[in-house]
């Protein structure tokens, strides 16, 4: 489907600053991927240079950047505008008709609302009550007693043990594993033994758990994440967590058993936190960052183990500056021992009486 500059102008709301309403566009793509027949976006004026190198037909730049190199489309907010230019020319998919497939498993015992969306293959166990306006794709597992809010959407091969409770408006990407029991263990007759796992995981509203994610059930209570939060991709939380409202939990970070956060907490990737500690409110947790204590409120940090973001900077320049600092040392070493050789003289011959 192609549209003109004039038609993507009137879409966005935008006002064609350079080039002809006429002119034809193919498609929408970045910078760097767009051919000539694309229109691209420049998200800020300071980035406009970057214009000049793309093949991009078009662009769709912030009010006020002036005349460019091309024909451009001047608007407010560049990503909501090119946001719904992309949409334009990649429509959705057209849905199939809500219901439950007759290809799904759905046990007789589970209540589910009429206007639910369940594909071939899924499974949903005994007395599992599923919300209105709820999507579960194909392969993904809902075992018994699970509670789904309305508008939540299950992606392929997610699974959730039972009883497993679930918000409104959440996304459940595929391969998530809710309610899996936790690693804990203890040591009976000369060998490990499953300790409890009878508590189970409870997501807030508006919850989203990334591909691969697990989230391990509670010893006896649940494990709940707050009403907003955002699990990346590969995510690992463990049993008897507590995670606040709308934290931002990157790829890879891995949070022990009964750790607690507080509200707007960020933990960038690969972080790893032990377990029983308090994460405060609005506190930044570092890329790669060991935390074994608790983290005060608002605080930054960053390193292994975790320090105030500031003093782990000075570190990392110091560090830095060390093969510089080990030669000024030798080469103070040697004057040291020069002076020394110097001070003690010329030997001095015994006298001859």
């Amino acid at each position: 489907m192609a549209m003109t500059l004039g038609e993507i102008a009137r879409l966005v709301g935008g006002t064609i600053v350079r080039g002809e309403a006429c002119l034809p566009i193919a498609s929408a793509a970045t910078l760097d991927t767009a051919s000539a027949a694309d229109v691209t976006l420049v998200d800020s004026r300071d980035k406009l240079h970057s214009l000049a190198k793309s093949a991009a037909a078009a662009a769709i730049v912030p009010t006020g950047s002036g005349s460019l190199d091309r024909p451009s489309i001047e608007v407010a907010d560049v990503h909501a505008a090119f946001a719904a230019v992309i949409a334009c020319f990649r429509p959705p998919r057209v849905a199939p008709p809500r219901g439950v497939s007759p290809q799904a498993s759905v046990d007789p015992a589970a209540r589910v609302s009429a206007d639910t969306e369940i594909h071939p293959f899924a499974t949903v166990g005994p007395d599992c009550e599923i919300g209105p306006g709820v999507t579960i794709h194909s392969g993904a597992r809902l075992m018994a007693g699970c509670r789904i809010g309305a508008g939540t959407t299950i992606f392929p091969n997610a699974v959730l043990y039972e009883n497993t409770i679930v918000g409104a408006r959440c996304i459940i990407h595929a391969c998530a594993v809710l309610g899996a029991n936790g690693f804990g263990y203890k040591v009976a007759d000369d060998r490990y033994v499953l300790s409890a796992q009878l508590g189970q995981v409870e997501l807030g509203d508006d919850v989203e758990v990334g591909a691969a994610t697990t989230i391990d059930r509670g010893t006896y209570g649940p494990t709940r994440i707050g009403d907003g939060t955002k699990l990346d991709n590969l995510v690992m939380i463990a049993h008897n967590c507590r995670l606040g409202r709308h934290n931002m939990i990157c790829s890879q970070v891995g949070v022990a058993g009964s750790t607690t956060t507080g509200d707007w907490v960020v933990m960038a990737g690969q972080v790893g936190v032990r377990d029983h500690v308090h994460i405060g409110d609005k506190a930044v947790l570092g890329a790669r960052s060991g935390v074994s204590c608790d983290i005060e409120p608002g605080r930054t940090v960053l390193g292994e183990p975790a320090i105030d973001v500031r003093d782990r900077k000075l570190q990392l320049a110091t560090i830095s500056k060390l093969p510089e600092m080990r030669k000024e040392l030798k080469e103070l070493g040697f004057r040291i021992q020069a002076l020394e050789r110097a001070s003690a003289g010329p030997a001095t011959l015994p006298d001859a009486a």
